[in-house]
């Protein structure tokens, strides 16, 4: 009967002391900042290494977050319908790399208008957000229709694997190259195709090229990730063809590192993956801090000339 008298007393004085707000730290631990992470795919490194460095970084810096991840499995009404469930389970930020513009702006636009702040990683949407992070991408365009003018000497007919049909990514990385070729007339692209960043619709693609322009019509590609690029670079080996033809990707990952070494890829353009930005910035507009409307992360080109001091350094 003593013991039942000192629990039911220990158990009233906790009780009071929960009302008072008495109880706080370490007796009990308080409720996690809830932040949802919604990648729109998962189907090429780059993307997994923006989701595993991000999640790394969450988990040894911040230990009061608890990190939602989804997969939009490179289907933009599964990504809406993603943010629309971490909507529900009541985040407080939401960082986003979306699949398209247009598919994921009204879902991103109800999150804003439900007072939740929203983080764009690498592509954008067509509504204000809280702060967009990522690089830019017309001027990786612009990078590379220079190089290929300058080791073409401004004549060569090209094939360009584009991305993703509609992502802000594809339409600048397109933009800025076709930009850089119109002040050279005899350079054109006679052929292009999305191949959605992912290396098995660029061989598809490309194994249709080789057998559609003999040998010698075709004087470079320029693929808007180095997973395409590779995938070219594939079936121009596999024709004995890739001496003829210099190949172009974005990205930096570490095998494109090598291709260069190898002399296989001319060049590459490192594009940042947002990891460990990205969590730092939610992190950031989670705690109230100011963040300016836009952070861009550097880019920088690799050829020949500076592969020595890149190799290692990809993903």
């Amino acid at each position: 009967m003593t013991n039942r008298r000192h629990f039911l007393g220990a158990t009233a004085l906790v009780a009071t002391l929960l009302a008072g707000g008495m109880l706080t730290g370490t007796a009990f631990a308080e409720d996690k900042i809830k932040i949802g992470f919604s990648q729109g795919t998962m189907n090429h490194p780059w993307r997994v290494a923006m989701v595993e460095g991000n999640k790394k970084y969450a988990a040894e810096h911040y230990p009061d977050v608890d990190l939602i991840i989804t997969d939009g499995n490179n289907d933009a009404s599964k990504q809406v319908a993603d943010v629309e469930n971490l909507i529900a389970q009541g985040i407080k930020v939401l960082m986003i790399s979306p699949l398209t513009e247009q598919a994921l702006t009204p879902v991103v636009k109800e999150a804003m208008d439900a007072g939740i702040k929203v983080v764009t990683l690498d592509r954008k949407v067509n509504t204000p957000v809280t702060v967009h992070v990522g690089g830019e991408n017309l001027p990786l365009g612009v990078g590379a229709g220079e190089f290929l003018a300058k080791k073409l000497n401004g004549k060569g007919n090209i094939i360009e694997l584009q991305g993703t049909a509609g992502a802000s990514a594809t339409i600048d990385r397109n933009k800025g190259f076709a930009e850089a070729i119109a002040k050279f007339p005899d350079m054109k692209v006679v052929a292009s195709q999305n191949c959605d960043y992912t290396r098995d619709k660029a061989v598809k693609f490309m194994e249709d090229m080789v057998q559609r322009f003999g040998p010698g019509q075709i004087q470079a590609v320029y693929a808007h990730n180095d997973e395409m690029a590779l995938g070219a670079i594939q079936v121009l080996e596999a024709a004995g063809r890739l001496n003829e033809v210099a190949v172009v990707g974005i990205d930096g990952q570490e095998t494109a590192f090598e291709a260069v070494k190898q002399g296989k890829l001319a060049a590459t353009f490192v594009y940042p993956f947002v990891a460990p930005e990205g969590i730092e910035t939610a992190y950031k507009v989670a705690k109230g801090e100011q963040v300016p409307p836009t952070i861009t992360l550097p880019t920088v080109s690799v050829t020949a000339d500076n592969i020595a001091q890149m190799i290692g350094k990809g993903f």
